[in-house]
């Protein structure tokens, strides 16, 4: 991995050569350069977990009140939610790409080209959105109709999603928007434009899918356009924000509006192995949830709740990973390498005692957590297996995602995307046999989780303890 890194180092001497001189920087503008300590760690990481934690509760929201339409409605909100995530994590990974890139800039205090990096971050997020909704319409009819059993899912999972996909534009731009938040060590900020977002779709949800305040009846669709609905509404707070608070004059934002060819190049060659890595990490999510709706209603409504869970309570875990990718690209712009294994670590502290934490929480009362879904006996004595494993798989999670998220730091992308295939392989071979060969119970399906992050976290852990990130030519 390592030389063909260097085969590059024509492009990255170039690119160094051009953006890497703090010397660009306004002499009035401040440092945004971050330390290694506990504190600084935690003002980056807990708006974040904020700002992760509120979009959760939202989906959350979305799936206790689609529960109210009945079992097979809350199973549904699986499937279509997992396809629409493939395209969310594609935006997650431009933005992970694009605040490595703005945090090395921050990092070497060269303001001015935070500006230009996330003006084309912005056009590449767009042109992915609109391939994103073309794919939608014309493709999933068809994949869906092969895939899925029961054709009345199949129809209304496709006009769902026909409605959902049109919001993808909206989450692009106000997933480059927190990148160059978290990139600029101003993460408090995103905790506005969430709040607004949760308050907007919680009063939307509940008025189109049981037609409520004067709303039209939508029923399931409903949630797409609430969903799409507080995309806009946290996107334009977003947007009145950093113009009021002046982070737009800081960074210039809306200075480069011509193409960067360069710039563009360098934004795809950090963020396109992190985009492909997620995408087909969901890809292969969606098809374990098909595996899962072979094995009726209920499995896939237990299965949905899982998601849910696994996403409320891995905010934290997520926060402190784009904390970890944010501080070591930063300490790297100032040449600070001793102490990149120093702040890994801490960071894995905090990470691993909050999903200790939540696993405690979740064993202690899983009844409680499962009733809020309003199904049932049989759905919670069913559910309760699967949420065991689940909790132990938040534990590998928390530490995986730190060490994950450091190799993006570092630039190497690459050893996350083969580390990713090779987990990837593995999940896909043990869910098939598991659940559609051998017909086991959904439980030793969720095992799956515990191989993939123990696949992800050991070449993450053995590249950085290597050193041979500190070799790589600086881009």
């Amino acid at each position: 991995m390592c030389n063909n890194i260097k085969k590059e180092g024509d492009l990255n001497t170039l690119l160094y050569s051009r953006f890497a001189n703090p010397m660009s920087s306004s002499p009035n503008t401040s440092n945004l350069q971050v330390n290694s300590s506990h504190k600084q760690i935690l003002s980056i990481a807990l708006p974040i977990s904020a700002s992760i934690l509120v979009p959760q509760i939202n989906f959350i929201t979305n799936n206790i009140f689609l529960g109210g339409l009945g079992q097979e409605a809350l199973g549904l909100a699986g499937i279509t939610g997992v396809f629409y995530l493939i395209f969310a994590v594609i935006g997650h990974g431009l933005n992970n790409g694009l605040q490595s890139l703005i945090s090395r800039r921050a990092g070497e205090n060269n303001i001015e080209e935070i500006g230009n990096l996330f003006s084309q971050g912005i056009r590449i997020a767009l042109a992915f959105s609109l391939i994103g909704i073309l794919l939608t319409w014309l493709v999933v009819p068809a994949l869906f109709k092969f895939a899925l059993h029961d054709p009345l899912l199949v129809d209304k999972a496709v006009s769902f999603l026909n409605i959902r996909i049109v919001g993808l534009p909206l989450l692009f731009v106000y997933q480059m928007r927190n990148a160059l938040l978290v990139g600029t060590n101003q993460t408090k900020y995103l905790i506005i434009g969430t709040a607004t977002e949760a308050v907007t779709n919680i009063f939307f949800d509940y008025g189109f899918i049981y037609g409520k305040f004067g709303l039209p009846n939508l029923g399931f669709n409903g949630a797409a356009y609430a969903s799409i609905i507080s995309e806009f509404a946290g996107l334009a707070v977003l947007f009145i924000l950093i113009h009021v608070k002046g982070i737009s004059k800081q960074f210039q934002l809306f200075k480069y509006w011509a193409f960067d060819w360069i710039n563009i190049k360098l934004i795809l060659k950090i963020s396109s192995p992190i985009v492909l890595q997620y995408a087909i990490s969901i890809i292969s999510w969606e098809f374990f949830y098909i595996l899962i709706e072979h094995h009726g209603a209920r499995d896939l409504a237990v299965s949905n709740t899982m998601r849910n869970i696994f996403g409320f309570f891995g905010c934290f875990t997520w926060a402190f990973g784009a904390t970890a990718n944010s501080m070591v690209s930063n300490l790297m712009g100032q040449n600070l390498n001793d102490q990149v294994p120093v702040v890994i670590n801490r960071i894995m502290m905090w990470s691993a005692s909050m999903a200790i934490f939540v696993c405690i929480i979740l064993n202690i009362f899983p009844t409680q957590v499962l009733s809020i879904y309003g199904q049932g006996p049989a759905f919670i004595e069913a559910g309760i297996p699967v949420l065991r494993i689940v909790s132990m798989a938040l534990i590998l999670m928390s530490v995986s995602v730190v060490w994950l998220n450091s190799v993006t730091g570092t630039g190497n992308t690459r050893v996350n995307l083969y580390s990713e295939f090779a987990a990837i392989i593995l999940y896909c071979s043990y869910v098939y046999i598991v659940l559609e060969h051998l017909k086991m119970p959904i439980e030793w399906g969720w095992l799956s989780e515990v191989i993939y992050w123990v696949t992800l976290f050991i070449p993450s852990f053995i590249y950085m303890k290597s050193g041979r990130w500190k070799k790589l030519a600086k881009y």
